[in-house]
């Protein structure tokens, strides 16, 4: 993935340069016909060529409006410096297509230091970053990784890190409006509609506001805390670290249910499959299960359903509907 950024970093780069010397040409050396028909061929290969021309050409138009509204002195002024005006002009144009060259080539450096890693709805990816860190991305995640600094976002989903501890350089993870800093720490995070979860595993961790609306206080976490937040409260409560692994079965590929509501148990398929499933009644959706299931095998799921728990099962185009 990193190669192919920059290469097309470098491409767009070139570009760039490209469209800054034809109008270095056009505006500073003698112009003619025949290196008209040259730069309309360059423009007409490609898009990008076009894009990139019009926008250093539109940056140089404004730069040299700017400078002719400076002509606003007295006449004597003026005419003295009438005859040196339009080189100024015209240097101060140069100016601005190197300025304007190097503003673009900054901004794809910067955007080339971001890194984007996603996951389809049930698929999994293991990252390895540049200081040793793991980090596991769950079904129907996104997350941004900044590769010249120790951070990263998650957008959406499901995510488990393993950090390499550096307290002076510590990591850390922007979800929303909140931030988990870590302090020498294994922990999961997990990003809903309205709601964040974090997992701590090993180590420390640091939740902080990160943006307007967010909670107001900090709180560190310990191994077994889990932290439930949404933009204005947070709540932390303990479990057990053997609940804590049967969480992330997903790394191995399988959803552990120990006396889990049949509405939950059916939530966790949903987030995996296309298929998804629906509990139809609310007795239905009480029900509890226990059972270690792959991520992908609904078939097993409904086989309990309808053989142990002696639940109705029907098929419908992408649902399948469990009911009494």
């Amino acid at each position: 993935m990193s190669g192919a950024s920059d290469q097309g970093v470098s491409r767009a780069m070139d570009i760039e340069a490209q469209a800054a010397s034809w109008l270095r040409h056009r505006d500073f050396w003698e112009w003619t016909d025949e290196e008209q028909a040259k730069l309309d061929a360059w423009l007409n290969e490609a898009l990008a060529h076009r894009v990139a021309f019009w926008r250093l050409n539109a940056a140089l138009a404004r730069t040299e409006r700017l400078a002719a509204l400076r002509a606003s002195e007295p006449e004597e002024k003026s005419a003295a410096r009438g005859s040196i005006g339009p080189i100024v002009m015209r240097t101060v144009a140069a100016f601005a297509i190197v300025a304007v060259l190097g503003a673009v080539c900054m901004s794809y450096y910067q955007n080339s230091l971001e890194e984007t890693y996603a996951t389809p709805v049930g698929g999994r990816e293991v990252i390895t970053l540049g200081d040793g860190s793991r980090v596991e991305l769950n079904t129907d995640t996104v997350l941004r990784v900044r590769t010249n600094r120790r951070a990263a976002e998650l957008v959406r989903g499901e995510a488990f890190f393993q950090i390499r501890h550096d307290a002076a350089h510590p990591f850390a993870v922007t979800v929303g409006n909140h931030r988990v800093t870590d302090l020498g720490t294994e922990f999961l995070i997990r990003d809903e509609p309205n709601r964040m979860e974090v997992a701590l595993l090993q180590g420390r961790a640091r939740i902080d506001p990160a943006g307007d609306g967010a909670f107001a206080h900090s709180t560190i976490l310990a191994p077994g805390d889990v932290a439930v937040a949404t933009a204005d409260k947070m709540s932390v409560t303990r479990k057990s670290v053997q609940h804590l692994v049967s969480e992330l079965g997903w790394r191995s590929g399988v959803l552990v249910f120990k006396y889990t509501t049949l509405a939950d148990a059916a939530a966790e398929f949903n987030r995996y499959n296309r298929k998804k499933l629906v509990i139809a009644d609310s007795a239905s959706a009480r029900l509890t299960i226990v059972g270690t299931f792959p991520v992908d095998d609904v078939a097993a799921f409904t086989d309990v359903a309808q053989d142990i728990l002696r639940l109705r099962v029907v098929n419908r185009g992408d649902e399948i509907v469990i009911s009494r």
